[in-house]
Formats: structure tokens, C-alpha cells, sequence
């Protein structure tokens, strides 16, 4: 499955000034849920990756270093699924729901610092074993899932959500949460996998907000390589992410990686991921085309990560 941002904002200085010492081209994790399991994780559960903020922490700082050691310059924190509503269904209390939240940012900053330990400690940028071990400006985005994740239930791809959920519910669903992750200290916010119209516009209004001060990028998910999975229009959903100064970038994830080229040409706009064997074809088209932040999406894996690192080498001009 492909992932797709394509640079909105980046007049920001904090991407822009990023971007510059990545030598223009970005790379981003690729997923996590397939990692934690291959760590050991059971994630036979609603909370899905979010329960090892509970059970196994260190296998989350786990997989955060095993994609920085594959070249990822920026690392999405663990919070995809993580809700405050989700934990209290669990049995936390309002406290300990917004203290996991703020946790997952934690453990994927913790990860970065042992990332930067190891580097210091290495003798040259790369190590005999293949792993990327080379002091560079990482970011830490702090993954906000929509409603469709948290119902657990498939509607993520399909945002179909009943006339019941409106503007407001979804503003009111997500404000806290998303209030939370921003003062966290992650370096963005990613809403990833928005699959309507009207969640976008919640995600837009929450952080025109003025105690939302984190940037952030929208990524939306198509199954026809037209319009979202919901049937609004991409573009559409692209301008309600340019229309907020907060919005860095707008693209594509959990899309099939043939349709990643013509919908990056749609919106100008990307960050890519696709499984090892599909996405190398496609990198240097998607970069060509304009995407600037390129990495994975589900079932994706640090060697997929390893080999976009690999095949943008030579686009890099740092």
C-alpha cells in the first residue's frame, strides 16, 4: 500500500530549513502494527498498536530504532489508535488515557536520543551489520488516526460514518487528544488515513485553534486513484489542507502505489510508502513529480524503508 504527501506550506521554516539538510528529499517510517508483532507484540485487540503503550512499551522504542537504523528521517509516534475514548473503554481514567497518549511521543523522542547515542558512539556512518547509523536532523510526528481507527470497525476505508457523526462530534471527539499530542514535544502532527470531507475539515478547524500550535500534515486514502475512499473529491480534500497555514503537506497513504503518481500530480503534494517489492519502481517518479517526504505505509518494513533510503541516495544533495 502507498503513502503520498506532496509539499504544501513548506515556507515553514522548521520543514523547510529540514528538507534543506536532507538534501530535499525526506524519508519516513514505514508501518508499525506488522513490526510490533514481529517483536513478539499481541496486538489481538481494539487498541490494536496503541496497547503495547501498555503492555510493551520497549518494543515501541524498539521499532521506532530499527526504521532510524534503516534510514527514516522521521519517525511517527504510536499513537495511530491511541484515543482517550478508547483507553477509558479499557478501563483507564481520563489521567492515565491522556498520559499514554503523551507517552507514545515520549518513547518515540526516547528512541531518537538512543538513535543519536549510537551514532556518536560509531565509527563511521554506516555500520558493518547495513544499518544507517549517521548523525542527521530527525522528526518525531505524532500519528492521529481518524474515527474510522477507533471504531476498530473498517470505516477508516470507507468513511462511511452514519448521519449521526458531524462536524462538531468530530471536532469533539478529537480535540483533546489532538490539544495533548501537540504540547507533547513531537515536531508534527500527522493525520493520517482521513477518509471524508468532514473529518479533514475537523482536523483544519482544530488546529486553526489557538492553542494548537504544532504544524501538521493531512494524508488522505484512495481506492480508485481518484477521489478518497468516501467518494469526495481529492482536490477538494487537498484544498481544505491548504486552505490552514498550519497544513505543511497534503498526500496519499494506504493507496495502491499504481495510483500514487496521477493523484500526486492532482494535488502537487507528497510522502510515499508502498511493501518492498512494489515501491522501488516508483520512487524516483514520485520524486520527480514533486514529492519531498517519501516513506511507508501498512505492512511496510524497515528493509522497505532501508531501500527508499537506498534508491534517493543519489537524489540527496547532502
Amino acid at each position: 500500500m502507498g503513502t503520498s504527501y506532496v509539499n504544501g506550506k513548506l515556507s515553514s521554516s522548521l520543514v523547510k530549513d529540514f528538507l534543506h539538510k536532507c538534501g530535499g528529499v525526506a524519508v519516513i517510517d514505514g508501518g508499525f502494527a506488522t513490526e510490533l508483532e514481529r517483536h513478539g507484540a499481541d496486538l489481538n485487540d481494539p487498541l490494536w498498536s496503541a496497547k503495547c503503550l501498555l503492555t510493551d512499551p520497549h518494543l515501541v522504542r524498539a521499532v521506532h530504532l530499527d526504521y532510524l537504523e534503516a534510514g527514516a528521517d522521521i519517525i511517527l509516534s504510536s499513537s495511530y489508535q491511541a484515543t482517550i475514548q478508547g483507553f477509558k473503554a479499557k478501563g483507564y481514567s481520563i489521567e492515565e488515557s491522556e498520559s499514554l497518549l503523551k507517552r507514545s511521543v515520549e518513547i518515540a523522542c526516547e528512541a531518537r536520543d538512543v538513535y543519536y547515542n549510537r551514532c556518536r558512539e560509531s565509527s563511521s556512518d554506516h555500520s558493518t551489520d547495513g544499518k544507517v547509523l549517521k548523525q542527521r536532523p530527525i522528526l518525531v510526528a505524532a500519528s492521529v488516526g481518524s474515527y474510522g481507527a477507533y471504531l476498530a470497525d473498517g470505516s477508516e476505508y470507507s468513511g462511511e460514518y452514519g448521519d449521526a457523526i458531524d462536524l462538531n462530534f468530530l471536532k469533539d471527539f478529537h480535540r483533546r487528544r489532538v490539544q495533548l499530542l501537540s504540547d507533547s514535544g513531537a515536531d508534527l502532527i500527522a493525520f493520517e488515513t482521513v477518509p471524508n470531507k468532514v473529518e479533514a475539515q475537523a482536523f483544519v478547524e482544530l488546529l486553526k485553534e489557538e492553542d494548537i500550535k504544532t504544524p501538521a500534515w493531512l494524508s488522505f486514502n484512495s481506492k480508485d486513484g481518484v477521489n478518497v475512499v468516501s467518494g469526495d473529491s481529492l482536490s477538494e480534500c487537498a484544498a481544505i489542507g491548504e486552505s490552514c497555514e498550519k497544513v505543511l503537506a497534503v498526500g496519499i497513504n494506504c493507496t495502491p502505489p499504481r495510483f500514487i503518481l496521477d493523484l500526486i500530480l492532482s494535488i502537487k503534494q507528497s510522502n510515499t510508502g508502498v511493501t518492498d517489492e512494489d515501491f522501488v519502481p516508483y520512487v524516483n517518479k514520485w520524486c520527480e513529480a514533486g514529492a519531498s517526504l517519501v516513506g511507508g505505509c501498512c505492512r511496510t518494513t524497515p528493509n522497505t524503508i532501508r531501500a527508499i533510503h537506498n534508491a534517493l541516495s543519489a537524489k540527496r544533495t547532502v
